[in-house]
């Protein structure tokens, strides 16, 4: 059947791009979220996500083919459904709340010859023993005789303009071989290539596979800086020189920290099953989040060292941050270290401004606010700490203007900036 009208459940920063996608290839698509706020902001054709300028969800709205809605009693009538919602941990454990509530509420409208696919990343079997059963109870319908449902692992980097939702290889997956051809085909309307894997499960856990590879290689070089430091060795130096091998080795960087969903929540998920269903401890990922959890923590530190150094405590100092988002050229802040550190320094006394065009200001901590990137400012902190390096900030001017700098991300070059 070709699918037509299509639900796309979420509309952040992976709900959203997909959306517009359907759109510009001909379905009717309705987005659905229940963030107030966010259906009213698309309604007046506001987006909030770097990645869908205004022009193109204006163009969308004024197609007739997109609509945003936080009412699932307008999906009845549909024939595909793509699943985007958060998956937090709440208190360390997996927390698939919003998945179950959009299963609830699609299982009123499902029909028979409608598909369901699950976007959102979560541990391997989610979908077979989380998603079909309640897609079942709540509909009467019977999954793989009745309606197909998939998984296929959302791959989206935000703000990354060569690796797109389109040409990026799409994982696809369906819960018997008639699901898998729907899915595919489905996909295969939206990007140029689909990987088709046997199960759901295979999906889940290539998706988990994918960001606990990133996770464990920045917590190694995450760690690796921090010696190197101790030991009065150049890591940044040392890091370029490994990249020059065309083999055997990719290059990671050190940073304040990692956030948004993928790195400092997916593998979890990936640990906590393991050790829920296998009795058995993840090492590897335990590990990596002791080490990138408290990279915040050793930014600060050095920063109270450089401070010390001049006399200066931490309570009081002037600090300017550049950057908030937890990723350069985005407004995301999930998770972010940035945020984290920006915290610790405000709890030590120190009176913190951010310099983030990307952010909203009601998105910075309580009691820290958003500045332009100015000289008298940059002259005025008593210190400057590069968390996020934006392409929009002035890494000249604050070169020539501040004094005491940490730069964690390694853009700056001035002989006086200090290096992660």
């Amino acid at each position: 059947m070709t699918v037509e009208r299509l639900v796309v459940v979420g509309q952040g920063y992976v709900g959203l791009p997909i959306a517009m996608r359907a759109v510009d290839v001909g379905f009717s698509v309705l987005g659905l979220d229940l963030d107030e706020w966010r259906v009213s902001a698309l309604r007046a054709g506001r987006s909030y996500v770097e990645d869908v300028t205004p022009a193109r969800l204006g163009a969308a709205l004024a197609s007739g083919r997109y609509r945003a809605t936080g009412n699932y009693a307008e999906v009845a009538g549909f024939d595909a459904a793509i699943v985007t919602v958060p998956t937090p941990l709440t208190e360390c454990r997996p927390d698939l709340t919003f998945i179950e509530a959009a299963a609830v509420g699609l299982a009123r409208h499902l029909r028979p010859g409608a598909t369901v696919v699950l976007e959102s990343t979560t541990y391997p079997g989610t979908t077979e023993e989380l998603l079909v059963p309640l897609l079942e109870a709540g509909s009467g319908l019977v999954a793989g005789r009745d309606f197909a449902v998939g998984y296929s692992p959302e791959r989206i980097d935000p703000g990354n303009p060569e690796w797109t939702f389109v040409n990026t290889p799409k994982i696809v997956s369906g819960i018997d071989a008639a699901s898998l051809d729907v899915v595919r085909a489905l996909y295969g309307r939206l990007v140029d290539s689909t990987v088709p894997v046997a199960t759901p499960k295979e999906a889940e856990l290539a998706k988990l596979l994918e960001n606990t590879f990133r996770h464990v290689n920045i917590a190694l070089v995450n760690e690796i800086a921090m010696f190197a430091r101790e030991l009065g060795v150049d890591v940044w130096e040392a890091i370029d020189a490994a990249s020059t091998k065309p083999f055997g080795y990719l290059r990671f960087t050190p940073g304040p920290g990692v956030g948004g969903h993928c790195l400092p929540i997916d593998p979890t998920y990936l640990s906590w099953q393991v050790r829920h269903q296998l009795r058995r401890s993840f090492r590897f990922v335990e590990l990596a989040n002791d080490v990138n959890d408290h990279m915040p923590d050793y930014v600060v530190q050095r920063v109270s060292g450089a401070l010390n150094r001049r006399h200066k405590a931490v309570s009081d100092s002037r600090i300017l941050a550049l950057g908030l988002a937890y990723k350069r050229n985005t407004g995301d802040v999930r998770e972010s270290p940035a945020h984290r550190v920006v915290e610790l320094l405000t709890e030590m006394g120190a009176v913190v401004e951010v310099v983030d065009s990307h952010v909203e200001p009601h998105r910075c901590p309580p009691g820290v606010k958003t500045v332009e990137l100015t000289e008298d400012g940059l002259r005025l902190a008593d210190a400057v700490v590069l968390l996020t390096d934006h392409d929009d900030l002035d890494y000249g001017l604050v070169e020539r203007a501040a004094g005491l700098v940490l730069d964690t991300r390694h853009r700056l070059t001035a002989r006086h900036v200090e290096h992660l």
